[in-house]
């Protein structure tokens, strides 16, 4: 590494945050190029025709509802949208499915949800605990989307917010006693992947419910593929490059840069830095942990899911997973190593807010399916018990689904990984979010970014604030870069 201003940098890695960082560094002046190991760019935003020719599957990421709130966003969104990013959503954001026809759903609007509970008290419960950070959602974003350890720019904002954020979801549910509401609440919860009885499990459903209120729960037009295509679009026209195809090992191999950013695995950078790293800093990420893990399945549908609630025919995200309680205890049985009985579930029907993913093949509407169940990190499943599993909780709440299934391909923990290696166990968070790795992600300092050698920097979700689609493990990386 050179001394003084940087002129050059490589980034390792071409997920969202790996292609923000490039942005924000080629923006500065510096001469980028990311270094991609796939044939193709974008890690968790990546989509592609897995079975049906002109039928659109998002391999990873689904909807989006923290990208437009973000610091990243707002500073690059307008470029993006001219390399042909835009987002849609559903008629229904979100619904959750309890069982007997019961459901909650999520609107962009803080009182159209709030009115779906049928309870007056828990109404006025949803739009006093969630109104306000709706309003200010931009501004939370901006705070809670970096390291803990940080000067507040709004100290009374984050101080309010961070109170909600540090309790256990089983506490934060209390305030609501529709068993709906409850349940709406403990399934954004299990986005966390972690027990929602322990402190900070209400963090991730804190941001994605303010988000949500504000942005809704969008998907990429054409495909998550639509954000990496358009930041790599964005990077070029700055004067970055991409180069796909060539996976890095050693710093060797790009100790040339001035500058040198990981988007990888904890597990990946102290291969790549070897002896170099620090062992301060190598104590600190041998004791980072991973979570619990997914386990996929991607359809092709003849028509749609003939779901038994109205409100999941119109919704873009479906939660399976039955009352609050039940969630509960599944998200614990997977902390703790159990397969559960009935995994909490996510489906996601980008087609109702995109119709170009869907293709009509003599005479039938192909339509995309995209369905993931919380599976123990290490689950050893095969493609067929996959399948079983993830299909299994959809039929309960759509009888009549297998029926309407063309095709299918199942991804197992083991495939999760092989995909994309920084989905190590099949684990896409990036690392566990109990309350110490909130803190401390992947290590407990000001700049956790940092490897502890000058001029490299790790940038990937397993960074702070963690993982989904916010650009801001990439662009906090890069601004401590250029300091």
């Amino acid at each position: 590494m050179t001394p003084g201003p940087p002129r050059t940098a490589t980034v390792v890695g071409s997920g969202p945050n790996g292609l923000a960082a490039a942005v924000v560094l080629a923006e500065a002046g510096l001469r980028v190029t990311v270094v991609e190991a796939a044939d193709t760019v974008g890690g968790g935003t990546r989509s592609a025709g897995l079975m049906v020719p002109g039928v659109v599957h998002d391999l990873c990421s689904a909807a989006h509802p923290l990208a437009q709130a973000t610091p990243f966003f707002h500073r690059y969104g307008d470029r993006l949208a001219d390399h042909g990013l835009a987002f849609a959503t559903a008629d229904v954001d979100m619904v959750h499915v309890l069982d007997a026809g019961r459901t909650a759903s999520l609107h962009t609007g803080v009182s159209r949800t709030a009115a779906g509970f049928g309870d007056a008290r828990d109404a006025r419960a949803w739009r006093a605990s969630v109104g306000w950070s709706a309003t200010h959602a931009d501004d939370i974003a901006a705070e809670f989307l970096q390291p803990v350890l940080h000067l507040p720019r709004h100290p009374l904002l984050f101080a309010g917010f961070g109170v909600n954020t540090a309790l256990p979801a089983t506490w934060s549910r209390r305030r609501f006693r529709t068993a709906e509401a409850r349940a709406l609440t403990a399934g954004i919860a299990a986005h966390a992947f972690t027990p929602l009885t322990r402190p900070g499990s209400s963090a991730a459903g804190a941001l994605l419910t303010t988000a949500g209120h504000r942005y809704g729960w969008p998907v990429a037009v054409g495909g998550s593929q639509a954000i990496a295509d358009a930041l790599v679009g964005l990077l070029e026209s700055l004067g970055g490059t991409v180069v796909t195809g060539t996976p890095v090992t050693d710093l060797g191999e790009v100790a040339d840069a001035d500058v040198v950013l990981l988007d990888t695995s904890v597990g990946t950078a102290a291969s790549i830095l070897g002896p170099r790293l620090p062992e301060r800093v190598g104590r600190a990420w041998r004791r980072f942990r991973r979570g619990p893990a997914v386990a996929k399945v991607d359809y092709v549908l003849d028509g749609d899911v003939p779901w038994t609630a109205p409100d999941a025919r119109r919704a873009g995200t479906v939660h399976l997973g039955g009352t609050a309680e039940q969630i509960t205890a599944a998200e614990q049985d997977c902390w703790d190593g159990r397969l559960p009985s009935r995994p909490f579930t996510l489906v996601c029907q980008q087609y109702l807010a995109d119709p170009s993913r869907s293709m009509v093949v003599d005479g039938r509407q192909l339509n995309p399916l995209w369905a993931y169940a919380h599976v123990p990190a290490g689950w050893d499943g095969t493609p067929q018990q996959t399948f079983e599993l993830v299909t299994a909780q959809i039929e309960d709440a759509a009888p009549g689904f297998r029926d309407r299934i063309v095709d299918h391909v199942a991804s197992p923990p083991a495939v999760v990984e092989a995909h994309n290696r920084n989905n190590a166990g099949g684990e896409i968070s990036g690392g566990a979010n109990d309350l110490v790795q909130l803190l401390a992600r992947p290590r407990f300092s000001p700049d956790p970014y940092s490897t502890g050698i000058p001029g490299v920097y790790l940038c990937s979700s397993s960074t702070a604030p963690g993982g989904g689609v916010h650009f801001m493990c990439g662009m906090n990386a890069a601004v401590r870069a250029l300091g």
